[in-house]
């Protein structure tokens, strides 16, 4: 059986085929390993491309954009391997990178995910937004990391190269152990894309797993390569997907307090909207009504979670606003918190 199948999703990124690619293959030179290509019905010529170019790569091809979350999910039930490696198209690889990961899975079958350290393509002295060096929510579910707090990104010098306990990796470069990964449910399609891979980590917490930041790995992301980050989809996505995250998986002693805390946050932030952009303004409200719809079918997958899920706390989750600290406690800096 293959060891790790490295699963790259494409939707009409041609272009960051041709330019990362190659790197892939050349820098994840490990026994027992294949790259597969999970085209989600590109119309750029991704599929004619790989099979030219590329013929050694694995092609899987849907018809269709699934999207992320339905897209992988639909590829990983059609690979055996012990390990899922999820790598987005516009992820350059340096040298050495994959071997650390696999040892790190290898060393503790307690660790259902781990990832290396992301940083940015463009300015590769910085994190990069989409999971720094390892994965944080606060009590209303807002996500941060190591190295990126909101908007304000820190650069890496080294503060964080400590391999830590983390809440969530990214799915931007995360390894997956399949087993964990079938037995906490698989992602969840209802997501489509954004917020998918902390839904499922906090699946794996729940199951009493442990997810970790391999800073022995490094990785750099371009990121915003299919929904750039003022795009009103994805401001969409985001609100109704924090919902989603928090309505499955937060313990009901804490939702109920949390939940109507967080909708009130989010209707203060769409006032602020109103301000400059309609469209984000309506992208929070359908968000809402999204979330409101899908409360029936949200209820099922929480007591599902219930079921199969152990009782625990987890000291990942930072018990405070990180929004609060942020604007009125001017906290710029991860190490600045105190869990």
């Amino acid at each position: 059986m293959t060891k790790v199948a490295i699963v790259i999703l494409n939707w009409n990124g041609l272009n960051f085929l041709e330019e990362f690619l190659p790197k892939v293959i050349e820098n994840s030179v490990v026994d027992h390993t294949e790259i597969f290509v999970v085209d989600n019905g590109s119309t750029d010529g991704s599929v004619e491309y790989l099979k030219t170019m590329m013929p050694a790569i694995r092609i899987i091809d849907f018809d269709k954009n699934h999207g992320f979350a339905p897209g992988y999910a639909k590829a990983l039930r059609m690979i055996e391997a012990e390990y899922y490696l999820l790598l987005n198209s516009d992820v350059e690889v340096s040298a050495g990178w994959l071997k650390p990961l696999v040892a790190l899975m290898d060393s503790d079958r307690a660790v259902a995910a781990c990832m290396p350290k992301i940083k940015s393509y463009h300015q590769r002295e910085f994190f990069e937004y989409a999971g720094a060096s390892g994965g944080f929510i606060d009590l209303f579910g807002y996500p941060f990391c190591r190295g990126r707090i909101l908007n304000s990104i820190e650069k890496d010098t080294g503060q964080y190269d400590k391999p830590a306990e983390i809440f969530w990796a990214s799915g931007a470069c995360m390894v997956i152990r399949a087993s964990a990964y079938f037995e906490a449910g698989e992602l969840d399609s209802d997501f489509f894309a954004h917020m998918e891979e902390i839904d499922l980590c906090w699946r794996f917490k729940r199951l009493g797993y442990k997810i970790v930041c391999c800073t022995d790995s490094t990785v750099y992301h371009v990121g915003g390569g299919t929904l750039p980050n003022n795009n009103p989809h994805k401001l969409y996505l985001n609100y109704r997907n924090n919902l989603f995250l928090l309505c499955k998986n937060q313990p009901g002693h804490e939702l109920i307090f949390v939940l109507p805390v967080r909708i009130l946050l989010d209707w203060m932030s769409a006032i602020l909207y109103l301000l400059s952009s309609f469209a984000f303004f309506r992208s929070v409200i359908r968000a809402h009504l999204s979330f409101i719809r899908s409360l029936p079918v949200l209820i099922i997958k929480r007591k599902k979670v219930n079921r199969i899920a152990k009782k625990g706390s987890w000291p990942q989750i930072y018990k405070g606003s990180i929004v609060f600290d942020f604007f009125f406690r001017g906290i710029r800096f991860f190490n600045q918190l105190k869990f």
